[in-house]
């Protein structure tokens, strides 16, 4: 596992549609013998909160919060939960907590919930948000898609996804449900899991919210796959080179498939340096306008006169970046983002980049 930044507790946001999971995964985490001590933060919609007696040997690591989901109206009272674990946490014991789960009500949209950790000065300094986390349910979800927006958010805003009950889907039926997965959100690595087996720390401390962790992480993340959005073909590639400019213009980009949810991811590629004054305005611009449809973002850019790559992602209107290590001796040098979001104008966003060329 990744240690967390500066001695901060790592957060792990936990979320996933009622029956995904969850708290079996939760169990997990507070039962194996991993060495860990981990701090729990349940919250269940409703005054009266039922997972507290689900979940076994939590002793006092389980908080629970059951004034409503975690969103806007009690981000307050979730900063002061963290808060308060902090400055408490080594009283008992005298050793701090390896790490904080979140796991939010099966109703809950996480966005939210992860800006909590770039808005509050004092949580920000304590903590490090590690991942949100997905959990899916493989033989129920086309159904949650066609009825349930949250479903399709929370797969949307993942760092990560545990496809979990395998066991009771086809091979064919499981390539379904992860092109469902892939349609909205194309980044997030899937883990599949019966019970939610997956081996702890393909989940936990890997720091899939750290900025430079995105290309090792996603090692595709700047050249999908063949046949995944914005590939970029090469001389010895026999594929469709539709929409890849080999003059270093932006291409098209892709649109995934667009869900009953209207979410999409649409990916931008160009082949040229930005300028960096341009790219910075055009995406605060960009994340002002239209932040609220707009779920996550992630993008590794090419910016002129600089040799590091400028890496950034953002959570609604939450813009995070920074320029990480230099390119790869030899590599290829061009620029690749991803915007996951609702009601996206692909057109519109395709100009704007295009315009950032310098």
């Amino acid at each position: 596992m990744t240690a967390p930044l500066a001695g901060k507790t790592p957060v792990t946001v936990l979320t996933g549609y009622l029956g995904a999971g969850k708290t079996t995964l939760l169990n997990r985490i507070l039962s194996e013998a991993h060495g860990k001590r981990y701090a729990v933060i349940v919250n269940e919609f409703g005054e009266i909160g039922i997972d507290n007696d689900l979940i076994v040997g939590a002793d006092e690591e389980v908080f629970e919060m059951n004034n409503g989901c975690v969103c806007c109206t009690v981000r307050g009272d979730l900063i002061r939960v963290v808060s308060g674990l902090m400055k408490r946490q080594t009283q008992k014991t005298g050793r701090g907590f390896d790490a904080i789960i979140i796991e939010t009500t099966g109703l809950a949209d996480p966005g939210p919930v992860a800006q909590t950790f770039f808005v509050d000065e004092d949580v920000r300094a304590k903590t490090e948000l590690d991942s949100v986390t997905t959990v899916v349910d493989a033989k129920h979800l086309p159904l949650r898609l066609a009825d349930s927006r949250e479903a399709a958010e929370q797969i949307a805003f993942a760092d990560q996804i545990i496809l979990n009950k395998t066991d009771l889907v086809t091979e064919a039926e499981l390539a379904e449900v992860e092109r469902l997965i892939r349609r909205l959100n194309p980044l997030a690595p899937i883990h599949r899991a019966q019970r939610s087996d997956v081996p702890l720390d393909l989940v936990l401390g890997r720091g899939s919210f750290d900025l430079a962790r995105i290309e090792s992480l996603e090692p595709d993340f700047l050249n999908p796959t063949h046949g995944q959005a914005g590939h970029v073909h090469d001389d010895g590639c026999d594929h469709d080179h539709h929409g890849h400019d080999h003059n270093g213009h932006a291409d098209h980009g892709n649109a995934h498939d667009i869900d009953a949810s209207g979410i999409r991811g649409i990916s931008l590629t160009a082949h040229r340096p930005l300028n960096a004054n341009a790219v910075t305005a055009w995406l605060n611009e960009v994340l002002q306008a239209q932040g609220p449809d707009i779920l996550r973002a992630k993008g590794i850019l090419d910016v002129a006169g600089e040799d590091r790559r400028l890496v950034f992602q953002a959570v609604h209107m939450i813009l995070e970046g920074d320029f990480q290590g230099p390119w790869r001796e030899g590599a290829e040098r061009y620029s690749r983002l991803v915007f996951i979001g609702r009601n996206l104008d692909e057109a519109r966003l395709r100009a704007g980049f295009e315009a950032c060329v310098a």
